[in-house]
């Protein structure tokens, strides 16, 4: 039987990856904050599944990483997806303490933290599959937040690939381009979402890695939108 854990599974991207991967085979657990949201998500891909376990929990904060962790439990995971995440969009001077240390919890401290504790007891042949995006390579004028956890995920999980990579566990970071997900509705600004890609495309790439043989790493997967990016 093999354990999946999905991070931010309660939409967009997170819920994509879900519904792609539900197999007869394979153990969900699903993370997500927004209960009504995640429960509608398991509702889904539970007839498909020879389980899900819902997992609610806040991960800008150290005891919901810890909660999680627990929740999870002892069994190897066959596959970490780090996909949850948030975006402060705004001028770099009006950021405040409090919203720069919500990123670095979600986006940065949490991913190290499951990796960290996953990671030694994952089998060979297992996969880390990290949603990162174009923004882990170049910076937006008032993503800077965003740009910055980016980045640091892209350098360590470059480490972290070599360290792993005599015990065959594969590292896969994927960089999506504008994906038209509810992260933008929260986003200032008249955004022309027809021309992002979907979540179900983003989801699509990471089945395509993970569907890849086990000695073959697909180590980084660029998507972008035909018609030219934001």
């Amino acid at each position: 039987m093999k354990r999946y854990l999905i991070t931010g599974a309660s939409r967009g991207i997170g819920c994509a990856m879900a519904e792609k991967l539900a197999a007869p085979d394979t153990t969900l657990l699903l993370h997500g904050r927004d209960t009504i949201a995640l429960a509608d998500v398991c509702k889904t891909v539970e007839p498909r599944c020879a389980s899900v376990v819902r997992l609610i929990h806040d991960l800008a904060v150290s005891s919901g990483v810890s909660d999680l962790i627990a929740s999870v439990g002892s069994d190897p995971l066959d596959l970490l997806v780090n996909n949850a995440g948030i975006a402060i969009v705004k001028p770099f001077g009006e950021i405040t303490p409090i919203e720069w240390e919500q990123t670095l919890g979600v986006n940065v401290t949490a991913p190290f933290l499951l990796t960290q504790r996953f990671a030694p007891e994952m089998p060979p042949g297992a996969s880390i599959v990290n949603i990162l995006s174009v923004a882990a390579k170049t910076g937006f004028a008032n993503w800077s937040a965003y740009c910055m956890s980016k980045f640091a995920l892209e350098g360590f999980f470059q480490s972290v690939r070599e360290e792993l990579r005599d015990r065959r566990i594969r590292v896969i970071n994927i960089y999506p381009a504008a994906t038209n997900t509810e992260i933008w509705n929260n986003v200032e600004g008249d955004w022309p979402r027809n021309k992002m890609i979907s979540a179900e495309q983003v989801a699509s790439a990471v089945v395509y890695a993970l569907s890849r043989p086990a000695d073959v790493a697909v180590e980084s997967i660029t998507l972008s939108s035909a018609t030219g990016n934001l």
